[in-house]
């Protein structure tokens, strides 16, 4: 629950609303696992939420650590359904990719998280549950979050929204939005509509290709949302929040890592002051895909730079374990903890 759900739980069971700052704080906070851990709390409502409520927590089956430092956590829920999460360390403090869905139902052809399709939704509990699992493993804090595991967030739009509430509640952990980047492969309608929350987290849309075709063929979603709808979409989301876009293009051999389609992809976003993040694509096993090697990615990025766009190349980091860019699955459990 939201601090706000919580204050129209606590008077709905005749408490004053004070009790839901409480409750929070023990939650989000202290992050306890019990309610006989929440001493200032009236007996009679303890009874009453040991009753109706139940505080679960993610358990830990696999920790993978990789030479960088970099350690991916498989988490079973509750229902006994598993996801991943991965932990990286950056001169600016600790940053956890967190997965928002059990599997995937955008069925991009370069990742491995939508290759089982879609179980469901996580709930706003469970995402935050994550970084509070990852935090209590590390012993560090984490001030950064990116929404780029598993799962498309915007097709999770209530909950994910919902976590971003409780993550960045000043009674809770307090992660700021601006420390926060929120992935999508460009769902217009969600963008629109996140747009109106005027939020101040980090928009990262998923590019990849600059014209229809070529970006129909790496994924599907294109074919719903085109290019032109999808810039027009993020040209709207800007001028509404004040936020810059990052784009995330993945660089695939012999696809979308010409000069020509640098010059594209400089042509669609002039004038937005957006930056574009280059990933040499990650294996990934099922995929027709191959990484562009990395003379090409230099000459991509400085054809960019020539045209005014701001590119960097992303930082490769777990991918020994399979923990980076497009490597995460809805995973079974496993039982042998490597690390």
């Amino acid at each position: 629950m939201t601090l706000e759900q919580l204050e129209t739980f606590v008077k709905e069971h005749g408490q004053p609303k004070f009790r839901a700052g409480q409750l929070f704080q023990w939650l989000h906070a202290r992050r306890v696992d019990s309610f006989s851990e929440m001493t200032d709390q009236p007996k009679s409502f303890l009874s009453v939420l040991e009753e109706e409520c139940t505080i679960e927590r993610l358990s830990v089956q696999q920790c993978q650590i990789s030479k960088d430092g970099t350690r991916k956590y498989l988490f079973s829920l509750p229902d006994g359904n598993c996801i991943e999460t991965v932990w990286m360390q950056y001169s600016y403090g600790n940053t956890v990719c967190v997965s928002t869905q059990v599997g995937c139902r955008m069925g991009c052809r370069f990742c491995a998280s939508t290759q089982g399709g879609k179980v469901r939704d996580l709930t706003a509990g469970e995402i935050a549950g994550e970084i509070y699992a990852v935090m209590k493993d590390t012993g560090e804090r984490v001030s950064h979050i990116v929404l780029m595991g598993i799962g498309e967030p915007l097709d999770n739009f209530d909950h994910v929204l919902d976590f971003l509430s409780i993550i960045s509640s000043p009674k809770g952990v307090q992660i700021g939005m601006r420390n926060i980047s929120l992935s999508t492969c460009g769902l217009v309608p969600k963008i629109k509509e996140l747009a109106q929350k005027k939020l101040q987290l980090t928009l990262s849309v998923s590019l990849h290709a600059p014209i229809n075709e070529m970006r129909s063929k790496m994924m599907p979603v294109n074919d719903a949302y085109p290019v032109e709808e999808l810039i027009a979409a993020c040209r709207e989301y800007q001028a509404i929040t004040g936020r810059r876009i990052s784009f995330e293009y993945s660089m695939v051999r012999g696809v979308n890592d010409s000069p020509a389609t640098a010059k594209k992809l400089a042509d669609l976003i002039r004038g937005m002051g957006a930056h574009v993040n280059l990933i040499p694509i990650n294996p990934v096993d099922g995929s027709p895909f191959t990484a562009t090697d990395a003379a090409a990615v230099k000459r991509f990025q400085e054809t960019l730079t020539k045209l005014g766009v701001n590119a960097t190349v992303r930082r490769r980091l777990g991918t020994d374990i399979s923990a980076a860019c497009g490597q995460l699955r809805r995973n079974a459990k496993k039982e042998v903890t490597v690390g």
